[in-house]
């Protein structure tokens, strides 16, 4: 890799611009995305910067051709990215499918704004973390990664990069536009101290080599096309030499070992920040900019004599189900604010004990919560008066007149 590729030292940066930069540092060569608010500045940042170092960005016609030209650069060897905001997003779902079949590794930046449809263009919100999960169709398991400062969306691109390879699948990195178009510092550190997972090469030779034959650890190595390997490659589904399959066994298997080799690893995967949760009554369990708020909402209540705790998601999918439960075992309730009308919320609902007490704090998009709003709800959850969500959102619509 080229140590131009790295722009080690301290920087003054947009959040966009971050993303860029991380994924340029794991080792992407080859961008090809459709501008749209709020992940222009990425788009932007990519072309200026790929050429620079050997790489290739491509304005395509539109997020559909977006999506399927990175899964193409990928089986041609190049580590690939795109990035998106709500819309774009939406097109992206049926080439997220075909990578996940074809299991190919790329990256997809989706910084999330209020919608549906076009909706907020230059707005903030977090809309689309379900759709993350199960926007394709079909039953398979996605990774997705949430930063909350600028400095994440620099470490984050990376390790996107790195699952990415390391499993070979699409990686979602699901900024929001507050995060996205922050200034904040960033320290990018030397090349020799970025970890960078290249993807895994066959060990036999091109004629005993199947294209989806797994290894130990269900997942396959992955050759470039052109360097004398027999590829075939096939979005039905398919046997361990990439032919269509499409019998039951077959359907199966596939989308068992599809989905157990990130089941498996999930424990490795996971990825959270924990802070004040021993004797916590409450945790605030929140993500992207709603963590940032949730600091200041944690706060508030110290200050009324309440133990918060708070728990940050930087991994969303996989999601911390065993860990949310064995919290959910110590404390009185959880309290999730989310720039939805509730989305990751049902993951605290589905993992945590009957006693724990969950309280939704939704916020429809546009802008980010009033901290008061939160420390209502952790009052509420100490307190035993959880409202209904209706309430909610009838006391928020309140709340901003």
């Amino acid at each position: 890799m080229e140590q131009s590729a790295v722009l080690t030292g301290t920087h003054f940066m947009l959040g966009d611009s971050a993303i860029a930069e991380g994924a340029i540092a794991a080792g992407c060569r080859f961008f090809a995305g459709y501008p749209i608010t709020p992940s222009t500045e990425t788009a932007e940042r990519m072309a200026e910067r790929l050429p620079q170092v050997g790489g290739i960005y491509l304005q395509m016609e539109d997020e559909m051709g977006s999506m399927a030209a990175i899964l193409g650069a990928s089986w041609g060897g190049r580590k690939a990215m795109t990035a998106t905001s709500g819309p774009g997003f939406s097109l992206m779902m049926e080439n997220l499918g075909l990578g996940i079949i074809t299991e190919t590794p790329a990256v997809i930046c989706n910084v999330q704004r209020g919608g549906p449809s076009t909706g907020l263009p230059t707005l903030v919100g977090q809309g689309d973390m379900m759709q993350a999960r199960w926007g394709s169709h079909g039953h398979y398991e996605i990774i997705a990664l949430v930063p909350w400062s600028v400095q994440e969306c620099f470490d984050l691109a990376v390790k996107a990069f790195n699952l990415s390879e390391r499993y070979r699948l699409p990686v979602l990195v699901m900024a929001d536009a507050e995060v996205g178009h922050l200034t904040e510092r960033l320290v990018i550190p030397p090349l020799e101290q970025i970890e960078i997972w290249d993807r895994k090469r066959p060990q036999k030779a091109p004629g005993e080599f199947k294209t989806f034959e797994p290894e130990d650890d269900l997942v396959p190595p992955m050759p470039p096309a052109g360097q004398g390997y027999r590829l075939f490659c096939e979005s039905l589904t398919h046997d361990e030499r990439g032919y269509p399959d499409t019998t039951a066994p077959a359907q199966q298997s596939l989308v068992w070992r599809l989905t157990e080799k990130i089941r498996r690893q999930r424990f490795a995967i996971y990825d959270y920040e924990q802070r004040k949760m021993d004797g916590a009554e409450v945790v605030v369990l929140s993500y992207g900019i709603s963590a940032r708020i949730a600091v200041q909402a944690a706060a508030l209540a110290e200050r009324r004599g309440i133990k918060v705790g708070l728990f940050r998601l930087k991994t969303a999918w996989p999601f911390p189900e065993e860990r949310v439960r064995q919290i959910s075992q110590k404390i009185l309730g959880f309290v999730v604010p989310e720039i939805n009308l509730g989305q990751m919320v049902r993951e605290v609902e589905r993992c945590a004990v009957d006693a724990c007490r969950i309280l939704s704090v939704p916020h429809a998009g546009g802008d980010i919560h009033d901290p008061e709003v939160i420390l209502e709800a952790i009052v509420r959850a100490r307190e035993g008066k959880a409202p209904c969500r209706a309430d909610l959102l009838m006391h928020e619509a309140q709340w901003h007149g």
